[in-house]
């Protein structure tokens, strides 16, 4: 089973820059899509030809998450059950035979860390959520997380200290989650990769210069890394300010 996370910055503007094709190409189980800025009412989620969910936000052209399937969950969850998160279409939760999946859009702590309160409330709603579901079966967390861990985790760390994405708390609530009996899968198999990001900004050709940060994840429970084949990063893959990462377990259903 292949599982693709992608921050699309957009469902309709990455349409006009390849999704279709991308997915066709790639043929994956499941997609976990963050930052869709879309509902229903406003962009055909059949054209993708498998089962969808979607978590939109009130406010329109903003937020989002949708989750594709080749199969049908047994259950769905839109949000973290808490008014204060819900409103932004940040969390929808797949269950599957054997996993939960996690589709997450964490929010941004924004210039000068204006959100950063706000961001680790939600860090934590989000940490009680996977601890109760990781009672029952193990738990699959993927989308833009919205923090880059480790020093090595992006390019520029010193001059990026006081940052949204990497501040000292934000950090430390990441290492926290892992703490509670989680696993970054890519850092487990690729303890030392460097330059493996997952975001650039638009501005100063950051891309290009590989000037980038890896703020999306997959992040599965402790245990569960008896079914992890691979985590990958698809870098060459254009059409958002991210690229997709991808999850190999070996589960066929």
């Amino acid at each position: 089973m292949r599982i693709i996370s992608w921050n699309v910055n957009g469902i309709r503007a990455a349409m006009n820059k390849g999704l279709a094709n991308f997915l066709k190409e790639n043929d994956p189980d499941i997609v976990c899509l963050q930052e869709i800025k879309a509902t229903e009412n406003d962009f055909d989620f059949s054209v993708f030809g498998m089962k969808y969910y979607i978590n939109s936000a009130e406010k329109k052209g903003y937020s989002g998450t949708a989750i594709l399937s080749k199969y049908e969950p047994i259950s769905i969850r839109y949000g973290l059950g808490e008014a204060e998160f819900d409103n932004e279409g940040r969390i929808i939760t797949a269950e599957f035979p054997d996993f939960y999946l996690i589709c997450a859009y964490i929010p941004n702590s924004q210039r000068e860390l204006n959100r950063l309160d706000y961001r680790l409330k939600f860090d934590s709603c989000l940490h009680t959520y996977m601890n109760k579901l990781k009672e029952i079966k193990p738990v699959i967390l993927t989308g833009d997380l919205n923090v880059a861990h480790n020093e090595i985790d992006l390019k520029n760390p010193k001059s990026n200290e006081r940052n949204a994405g990497f501040s000292i708390e934000e950090r430390n609530d990441f290492s926290k989650l892992l703490s509670y009996g989680y696993i970054d899968t890519f850092r487990y198999l690729y303890p030392n990769e460097r330059d493996a990001y997952t975001w650039w900004s638009y501005m100063f050709k950051a891309r290009e210069k590989n000037t980038g940060w890896r703020i999306d994840y997959f992040v599965i429970s402790t245990g569960f890394e008896k079914h992890l084949i691979d985590s990958r990063i698809l870098s060459s893959v254009m059409g958002s300010d991210h690229c997709p990462v991808e999850l190999e377990i070996d589960f066929n259903y």
